[in-house]
């Protein structure tokens, strides 16, 4: 009897192509992977979209991950620590982190203040509020109008968010798991 033969029609996604592969056999994974790669093309995307729409308000060419951290300074108008960035965008590699910085430094976006280890902190410049201010205008008139046009889509949203940061704590989880299996 062939192997078709033997699976449980439950067990198939209904999808009419092959998607069993290594790191899809059964229907969980499969699903699993599709999110996962959905996820890498969304990242992707995402980080293209912050790019163009920052470069639609000033002349710096700029990462995805550089535009969150001038936005994440600017959130609540409050100063930010290096550990703050860190931990706000769920992120390890520090001197990455320090190198966006002396960027948006650079051009004149944020100031660094302050001295020591644990006394340095960034806010935005006078020109950094007008690009983020200038940013969330450009980000309601093409973003946040066609996500409001698409019904439930709010509702949708609100629940891929959940799933989200369900799926972050997963993932960071058990990628502590395996760092502590890790093989010699």
């Amino acid at each position: 009897m062939s192997r078709k033969a033997k699976e449980n029609p439950m067990d198939v996604p209904p999808r009419g192509l092959d998607w069993h592969w290594h790191l899809a056999e059964g229907p969980v994974e499969v699903d699993t992977t599709e999110l996962e790669f959905a996820l890498m093309r969304t990242f992707e995307g995402f980080g293209r979209w912050q790019s163009e729409c920052l470069a639609s308000v000033c002349d710096l060419a700029a990462t995805g991950p550089e535009n969150a951290l001038l936005h994440i300074i600017r959130m609540n108008d409050r100063p930010k620590t290096i550990k703050d960035l860190a931990r706000l965008t769920n992120r390890d590699d520090v001197p990455n982190i320090q190198y966006s910085l002396r960027k948006l430094i650079g051009a004149g976006l944020i100031l660094r203040k302050g001295a020591g280890r644990s006394g340095v902190t960034y806010e935005v410049t006078d020109e950094g509020r007008r690009v983020t201010d200038d940013y969330g205008a450009v980000r309601r008139r093409l973003l946040i109008q066609a996500v409001a046009g698409v019904p439930g889509f709010s509702d949708r949203l609100a629940e891929a968010t959940r799933t989200l940061n369900l799926l972050s704590g997963i993932y960071e989880e058990i990628s502590r798991v395996a760092a502590t299996h890790r093989r010699g």
